[in-house]
Protein backbone atom coordinates (compact mmCIF):
# COMPACT_ATOMS: atom_id res chain seq x y z
CA UNK A 1 0.00 0.00 0.00
CA UNK A 2 1.11 3.41 -0.81
CA UNK A 3 1.04 6.87 1.00
CA UNK A 4 0.45 9.66 -0.94
CA UNK A 5 0.38 12.78 0.57
CA UNK A 6 0.37 16.17 -1.10
CA UNK A 7 3.12 18.93 0.42
CA UNK A 8 4.54 22.22 -0.04
CA UNK A 9 7.91 22.63 -0.99
CA UNK A 10 10.28 25.50 0.16
CA UNK A 11 12.43 25.29 -2.77
CA UNK A 12 12.72 23.11 -6.15
CA UNK A 13 15.94 23.48 -7.66
CA UNK A 14 18.81 22.09 -5.68
CA UNK A 15 21.95 23.13 -6.86
CA UNK A 16 23.91 19.81 -8.29
CA UNK A 17 26.52 18.15 -5.85
CA UNK A 18 27.93 14.81 -5.40
CA UNK A 19 27.99 12.88 -8.66
CA UNK A 20 27.14 15.26 -10.89
CA UNK A 21 30.08 18.15 -9.58
CA UNK A 22 31.73 18.50 -12.73
CA UNK A 23 28.91 17.84 -15.40
CA UNK A 24 26.83 19.90 -17.39
CA UNK A 25 23.90 20.61 -14.95
CA UNK A 26 23.81 22.97 -12.37
CA UNK A 27 20.98 21.87 -11.00
CA UNK A 28 18.64 18.57 -9.77
CA UNK A 29 14.42 19.12 -10.06
CA UNK A 30 12.91 16.19 -7.85
CA UNK A 31 8.70 16.56 -8.81
CA UNK A 32 8.15 14.28 -5.86
CA UNK A 33 9.84 12.63 -2.43
CA UNK A 34 9.98 8.96 -3.01
CA UNK A 35 8.90 6.43 -5.58
CA UNK A 36 6.42 3.84 -6.23
CA UNK A 37 8.61 1.45 -8.60
CA UNK A 38 10.60 1.07 -5.08
CA UNK A 39 13.89 -0.82 -7.41
CA UNK A 40 15.40 -2.43 -4.68
CA UNK A 41 18.67 -1.43 -5.92
CA UNK A 42 17.85 2.56 -6.14
CA UNK A 43 20.59 4.37 -3.87
CA UNK A 44 17.79 6.99 -2.68
CA UNK A 45 17.45 4.08 -0.11
CA UNK A 46 20.88 4.61 1.73
CA UNK A 47 20.18 8.33 1.71
CA UNK A 48 19.20 10.15 5.60
CA UNK A 49 15.67 11.58 4.02
CA UNK A 50 14.71 7.95 3.06
CA UNK A 51 15.83 6.38 6.25
CA UNK A 52 14.59 8.76 8.46
CA UNK A 53 11.25 7.69 7.14
CA UNK A 54 8.66 5.22 8.70
CA UNK A 55 7.69 3.99 5.54
CA UNK A 56 9.79 1.54 3.21
CA UNK A 57 11.42 3.01 0.04
CA UNK A 58 8.29 2.54 -2.71
CA UNK A 59 5.81 2.97 -0.12
CA UNK A 60 5.41 6.33 0.15
CA UNK A 61 4.90 9.67 -2.48
CA UNK A 62 4.77 13.23 -1.30
CA UNK A 63 3.80 15.73 -4.05
CA UNK A 64 5.13 18.80 -4.06
CA UNK A 65 1.62 20.55 -5.37
CA UNK A 66 3.64 24.44 -5.59
CA UNK A 67 6.22 23.11 -7.51
CA UNK A 68 5.54 25.10 -10.58
CA UNK A 69 5.20 28.22 -8.94
CA UNK A 70 8.32 27.30 -7.30
CA UNK A 71 10.44 26.95 -10.57
CA UNK A 72 9.36 30.04 -12.48
CA UNK A 73 10.97 32.28 -9.21
CA UNK A 74 13.88 30.18 -9.00
CA UNK A 75 14.88 30.11 -13.06
CA UNK A 76 14.37 34.04 -12.53
CA UNK A 77 16.68 33.99 -9.57
CA UNK A 78 19.65 31.98 -10.58
CA UNK A 79 19.59 33.85 -14.07
CA UNK A 80 19.93 36.84 -11.70
CA UNK A 81 23.22 35.82 -9.95
CA UNK A 82 24.47 34.42 -13.37
CA UNK A 83 24.06 30.99 -13.11
CA UNK A 84 22.86 28.67 -16.80
CA UNK A 85 19.94 26.68 -15.64
CA UNK A 86 20.84 23.19 -16.95
CA UNK A 87 18.68 20.64 -15.03
CA UNK A 88 18.63 16.88 -14.64
CA UNK A 89 14.57 16.00 -13.76
CA UNK A 90 14.68 13.60 -11.62
CA UNK A 91 17.54 12.19 -9.47
CA UNK A 92 16.04 10.67 -6.53
CA UNK A 93 12.41 9.86 -8.12
CA UNK A 94 10.87 9.14 -11.57
CA UNK A 95 8.98 11.96 -13.05
CA UNK A 96 6.57 9.85 -14.84
CA UNK A 97 5.22 7.63 -12.03
CA UNK A 98 1.93 6.69 -11.55
CA UNK A 99 0.75 9.54 -9.73
CA UNK A 100 1.81 11.78 -12.66
CA UNK A 101 -1.20 10.56 -15.01
CA UNK A 102 -3.39 12.27 -12.08
CA UNK A 103 -1.37 14.97 -10.46
CA UNK A 104 0.09 16.29 -13.43
CA UNK A 105 3.11 17.64 -11.39
CA UNK A 106 5.79 16.95 -14.09
CA UNK A 107 3.74 18.71 -16.70
CA UNK A 108 3.10 21.81 -15.24
CA UNK A 109 6.80 22.30 -14.74
CA UNK A 110 7.97 21.58 -18.03
CA UNK A 111 4.97 24.24 -18.83
CA UNK A 112 7.07 26.41 -16.58
CA UNK A 113 10.04 26.40 -18.12
CA UNK A 114 8.67 26.71 -21.69
CA UNK A 115 7.21 30.36 -20.31
CA UNK A 116 10.85 31.16 -19.92
CA UNK A 117 12.36 29.22 -22.38
CA UNK A 118 15.17 31.37 -23.48
CA UNK A 119 16.34 30.81 -19.60
CA UNK A 120 17.03 27.24 -19.80
CA UNK A 121 19.76 25.89 -21.18
CA UNK A 122 19.62 22.92 -21.09
CA UNK A 123 16.93 19.54 -19.52
CA UNK A 124 17.46 16.26 -18.92
CA UNK A 125 14.38 14.15 -18.00
CA UNK A 126 14.99 10.82 -16.74
CA UNK A 127 12.65 8.07 -16.25
CA UNK A 128 11.55 4.38 -16.70
CA UNK A 129 7.87 4.90 -17.48
CA UNK A 130 5.93 4.47 -20.55
CA UNK A 131 4.27 7.99 -19.67
CA UNK A 132 6.66 9.70 -20.60
CA UNK A 133 5.46 10.18 -24.13
CA UNK A 134 1.99 12.02 -23.05
CA UNK A 135 4.98 14.74 -23.30
CA UNK A 136 6.08 14.48 -26.26
CA UNK A 137 4.16 17.70 -27.55
CA UNK A 138 5.89 19.83 -24.72
CA UNK A 139 9.26 18.23 -25.52
CA UNK A 140 9.43 19.43 -28.86
CA UNK A 141 9.04 22.80 -27.91
CA UNK A 142 12.51 22.57 -26.31
CA UNK A 143 13.90 22.06 -29.67
CA UNK A 144 17.12 20.98 -28.86
CA UNK A 145 17.36 22.22 -24.90
CA UNK A 146 16.43 18.39 -24.46
CA UNK A 147 16.92 15.18 -23.69
CA UNK A 148 14.76 12.22 -23.00
CA UNK A 149 16.55 9.08 -21.14
CA UNK A 150 15.08 6.34 -20.73
CA UNK A 151 16.46 3.50 -17.81
CA UNK A 152 17.01 0.09 -19.99
CA UNK A 153 19.28 -1.17 -17.01
CA UNK A 154 18.39 -5.07 -18.77
CA UNK A 155 16.88 -5.98 -21.90
CA UNK A 156 15.86 -9.37 -19.77
CA UNK A 157 12.72 -9.53 -17.98
CA UNK A 158 13.43 -12.22 -16.08
CA UNK A 159 15.64 -10.01 -14.71
CA UNK A 160 13.58 -6.86 -14.48
CA UNK A 161 11.63 -9.06 -12.18
CA UNK A 162 13.92 -9.74 -9.62
CA UNK A 163 15.23 -6.66 -9.33
CA UNK A 164 12.69 -3.76 -10.08
CA UNK A 165 9.10 -5.65 -9.78
CA UNK A 166 7.07 -2.95 -9.89
CA UNK A 167 9.04 -0.75 -12.87
CA UNK A 168 7.46 -0.79 -16.24
CA UNK A 169 8.35 -3.60 -18.32
CA UNK A 170 10.91 -3.40 -20.58
CA UNK A 171 9.21 -3.75 -24.00
CA UNK A 172 7.15 -1.20 -22.88
CA UNK A 173 9.92 0.93 -21.92
CA UNK A 174 11.92 0.50 -25.30
CA UNK A 175 8.32 0.98 -27.34
CA UNK A 176 8.32 4.57 -25.39
CA UNK A 177 11.46 5.65 -26.28
CA UNK A 178 11.55 4.51 -30.13
CA UNK A 179 8.01 6.79 -29.86
CA UNK A 180 9.58 9.69 -28.84
CA UNK A 181 12.32 9.49 -30.92
CA UNK A 182 10.78 8.94 -34.20
CA UNK A 183 8.92 11.80 -33.27
CA UNK A 184 12.01 13.86 -33.89
CA UNK A 185 12.70 14.44 -29.41
CA UNK A 186 16.57 13.90 -28.67
CA UNK A 187 16.70 10.59 -27.03
CA UNK A 188 19.06 7.79 -24.82
CA UNK A 189 19.10 4.74 -23.44
CA UNK A 190 20.49 4.51 -20.40
CA UNK A 191 21.93 1.41 -18.90
CA UNK A 192 21.77 2.41 -15.63
CA UNK A 193 22.95 0.57 -13.38
CA UNK A 194 24.09 -1.82 -15.70
CA UNK A 195 22.21 -5.56 -14.68
CA UNK A 196 23.20 -8.39 -15.98
CA UNK A 197 22.43 -8.19 -20.01
CA UNK A 198 22.38 -10.68 -23.61
CA UNK A 199 24.54 -10.24 -26.13
CA UNK A 200 21.89 -8.29 -27.86
CA UNK A 201 21.37 -5.18 -26.09
CA UNK A 202 23.18 -2.71 -28.30
CA UNK A 203 21.28 -3.99 -31.22
CA UNK A 204 18.04 -3.48 -29.42
CA UNK A 205 18.90 -0.07 -27.83
CA UNK A 206 20.03 1.32 -31.51
CA UNK A 207 16.80 0.27 -32.81
CA UNK A 208 15.05 3.05 -30.47
CA UNK A 209 17.57 5.68 -29.97
CA UNK A 210 20.96 7.29 -31.38
CA UNK A 211 22.61 7.74 -27.52
CA UNK A 212 23.34 5.56 -25.11
CA UNK A 213 25.23 5.97 -21.74
CA UNK A 214 26.40 3.01 -19.25
CA UNK A 215 26.86 2.83 -15.53
CA UNK A 216 26.94 0.11 -12.58
CA UNK A 217 26.33 -0.09 -8.95
CA UNK A 218 30.37 0.86 -8.91
CA UNK A 219 30.45 3.74 -10.60
CA UNK A 220 26.88 5.22 -10.13
CA UNK A 221 25.26 4.82 -6.86
CA UNK A 222 27.07 7.90 -5.39
CA UNK A 223 29.56 5.96 -3.18
CA UNK A 224 31.62 3.72 -5.05
CA UNK A 225 29.26 1.08 -4.77
CA UNK A 226 29.47 1.20 -0.73
CA UNK A 227 25.31 2.34 -0.80
CA UNK A 228 25.42 -0.80 -2.89
CA UNK A 229 26.99 -3.26 -0.63
CA UNK A 230 24.62 -1.88 2.66
CA UNK A 231 21.94 -2.98 0.47
CA UNK A 232 23.23 -6.76 0.19
CA UNK A 233 22.20 -6.31 -3.96
CA UNK A 234 25.30 -8.80 -4.45
CA UNK A 235 22.85 -11.59 -2.89
CA UNK A 236 20.14 -11.32 -5.78
CA UNK A 237 22.89 -11.76 -8.20
CA UNK A 238 23.98 -14.88 -6.37
CA UNK A 239 20.21 -16.16 -6.54
CA UNK A 240 20.73 -15.73 -10.29
CA UNK A 241 23.76 -17.64 -10.22
CA UNK A 242 24.87 -14.45 -12.03
CA UNK A 243 27.71 -13.25 -9.58
CA UNK A 244 30.04 -12.43 -12.87
CA UNK A 245 27.62 -10.04 -13.32
CA UNK A 246 28.45 -7.99 -10.01
CA UNK A 247 32.19 -7.86 -10.81
CA UNK A 248 34.05 -4.25 -11.12
CA UNK A 249 34.73 -3.97 -14.89
CA UNK A 250 31.83 -6.23 -16.14
CA UNK A 251 30.77 -3.42 -17.91
CA UNK A 252 33.70 -3.35 -19.79
CA UNK A 253 32.29 -6.40 -21.78
CA UNK A 254 29.29 -4.60 -22.52
CA UNK A 255 30.80 -1.34 -23.36
CA UNK A 256 32.22 -3.45 -26.56
CA UNK A 257 29.21 -4.33 -27.66
CA UNK A 258 27.75 -0.73 -27.38
CA UNK A 259 30.85 1.18 -29.38
CA UNK A 260 29.88 -1.60 -32.18
CA UNK A 261 26.84 0.48 -32.94
CA UNK A 262 27.29 3.65 -31.60
CA UNK A 263 30.15 6.07 -32.21
CA UNK A 264 30.00 7.05 -28.71
CA UNK A 265 28.81 5.75 -25.26
CA UNK A 266 28.66 7.85 -22.61
CA UNK A 267 30.31 5.96 -19.75
CA UNK A 268 29.21 7.30 -16.25
CA UNK A 269 32.50 8.50 -14.51
CA UNK A 270 34.33 5.67 -15.79
CA UNK A 271 37.02 4.46 -13.42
Amino acid sequence: MVEFKEITSRTILTPANGSLDGSRFTFTLNPYVGCVFGCKYCYVREMPAAKHREAEWGEYVDIKTNAAQLLEKEIQKAKKKGTPVSIFMSTATDPYQGVEAKAGLTRSLLEAMLSQKDEIDYLMIHTRSPLAKRDIDLFLEFEQKIIVSMTIETDLEKVRKVFTPSAPPIPARLATLREITEAGVPTRASISPMLPLSKHIAKTLRGVTNQVALDDFFMGDGSRGRRTERMNIKKLYEQLNLLQWFERGAYKKVLVLLKEEFEEVDVFNEI
